[in-house]
């Protein structure tokens, strides 16, 4: 029997809606986004051994992630003014775009800011979707549908790295994009066509200001990030000039934020003290994850020298602890209390990332496969309670904003991750080079390690040297992140015992 939960529109006319063919709309947009990570991340080496930059391959995720943070507080408003259908296929139109853009990109460059068009719809996809499940789920069915959505990662995580390895090695790496697009074209259709939704029409302010004010600050942040050190120095003048404009920006966007009618983030959010520690959590184990994505496949087939499928498998290890945890939180956090459920899950984010710096060749890819499994099973356990917990502590007229906030968090500390670890990686390398060859080499030299025609190419003793660099590099980088775990094991400590709870 198809279960359907009856609205009423404005003459007072039930709609239906297709609870079973909308739930499974959304796993396939979820399963979009899910496969979209494991498939770029292992691609991410061959793509750069086609298109060259190196240096710029953190871009690839920072372009699509800043995109996809500064327009997800923005989607998550519209989505309460205007509706989640529209919202949702507006979003993802634009996204598969930018997907069929990407797959003819021609030089890193120009592959970076199709990235960008993608994020712009990426923003709308998983914010709007996730909502919905609110939506049309009872607040004792949310966990157990987080669960299930949560599982979308476990197959993507075994589909993915399979299919990205095929693509590479077998097709053209342009198709992990283009596979985006019959996916989202079904989700679209079982979403437009079988959500009841009614929306109640009123004159609305959107905060256009505020969405600029926060554009332009991540913006030059994360600019800042990934050239001071490399391309600028730290006390030059454009380092110096975009620091002032992050501060003044954010300075600026928090004053416009106090006064606007319809802020894109109310600040009344950070004022309950669950959303402000799983918020901060958020954001923090965000910048884990994009270290873990995007750097490992580089570790395991730059200095380890194995294929593309080998990178992923370690790397989908995480996906899969994530759907063990996920599903078993959606079926004990109400018996044992969200608190004791997302310390747990810290411990193990800890427990798993401490594994990563000290990753060595002898040690193998399998050392990075448990890790990634660990950090995953931490994941699903704690990122599962934040987003019930939120969607639990407020009412509907704020439940589009309060998800879209928290995935904000999330993408903000992917993006700024990425940029971040990925201007610690270019000044490692470039302070190495500059040790072993008395000069500053750049760091696109790297390429030919990922290029296997290239590498095989390399005289034992520059491979050997080039070698050495990359893992010394990526050392810093998982030193990095495991400092952030600690973080986000102190922030989580402080998750409240009791929560408010609003239908």
């Amino acid at each position: 029997m198809v279960k359907v939960k009856k609205v009423k529109d404005s003459r007072g006319i039930p709609i239906k809606t297709n609870r079973r063919v909308v739930l499974a709309s959304i796993m396939l947009a979820m399963f979009m986004a899910a496969i979209e990570g494991t498939i770029v991340a292992t691609a991410i080496p061959s793509i750069v051994a086609d298109l060259g930059g190196f240096s710029l391959f953190s871009w690839v995720f920072s372009a699509f992630l800043l995109a996809q943070a500064v327009t997800i507080p923005i989607y998550g408003k519209l989505a309460d003014l205007y509706g989640r259908k529209p919202v949702f296929t507006f979003g993802m139109a634009v996204f598969l775009l930018g997907s069929v853009l990407c797959g003819f990109a021609h030089s890193m460059n120009t592959l970076i800011f199709f990235r960008l068009v993608q994020g712009i719809g990426a923003g709308a996809v998983q914010p709007t979707a996730t909502t919905i499940v609110g939506d049309i789920f009872s607040k004792t069915e949310r966990a157990r549908v987080q669960g299930y959505i949560s599982s979308v990662w476990g197959v993507s995580s075994i589909i993915g790295p399979a299919l990205g390895a095929f693509f590479v090695q077998y097709v053209r790496w342009a198709w992990i994009f283009w596979v985006n697009i019959p996916i989202g074209m079904l989700s679209v259709a079982g979403i437009w066509f079988f959500l009841g939704e009614v929306v109640h029409k009123r004159e609305h302010e959107i905060d256009y200001i505020g969405s600029a004010l926060i554009f332009i600050s991540i913006s030059a942040v994360m600019v800042v990030f990934i050239q001071a050190g490399t391309v600028w120095a730290w006390t030059s003048a454009p380092v110096l000039l975009l620091l002032g404009v992050f501060s003044v920006g954010t300075y600026l966007f928090i004053l416009q934020e106090k006064r606007a009618a319809e802020p894109i983030m109310p600040l009344e959010i950070w004022r309950d003290s669950l959303l402000i520690v799983a918020n901060l959590a958020t954001l923090t184990t965000g910048v884990v994850l994009i270290g873990v994505s995007s750097f490992l496949p580089t570790y395991i087939q730059g200095v380890m020298d194995k294929s593309p499928i080998i990178a992923g498998f370690a790397l989908s290890f995480m996906s899969i602890g994530w759907l063990i945890a996920a599903t078993l939180a959606g079926k004990v956090m109400y018996k044992y209390g969200f608190r004791r459920i997302v310390v747990i899950g810290g411990i193990w984010i800890l427990i798993g990332s401490a594994f990563f710096p000290t990753l060595t060749p002898e040690r193998g890819w399998l050392w990075a496969g448990v890790g990634s499994l660990l950090l995953g099973f931490g994941m699903g356990l704690a990122r599962t309670v934040f987003i019930v917990g939120i969607q639990n502590s407020v009412e509907w007229k704020m439940r589009g904003v309060a998800t879209a906030t928290n995935m904000f968090m999330n993408i903000l500390g992917n993006a700024m991750g990425a940029a971040i670890l990925g201007g610690i990686l270019n000044i490692s390398l470039i302070s190495y080079l500059k040790g072993v060859s008395g000069e500053t080499l750049n760091v696109d030299v790297i390429n030919a390690l990922l290029d296997p025609v290239k590498r095989g190419a390399l005289p034992q003793g520059v491979l050997k040297i080039m070698t050495s660099g990359l893992a010394s590099s990526l050392q810093y980088v998982f030193g990095g992140l495991f400092v952030l775990a600690i973080l986000s094991f102190i922030l989580i400590l402080f998750y409240p015992a009791r929560a408010r709870d609003a239908e």
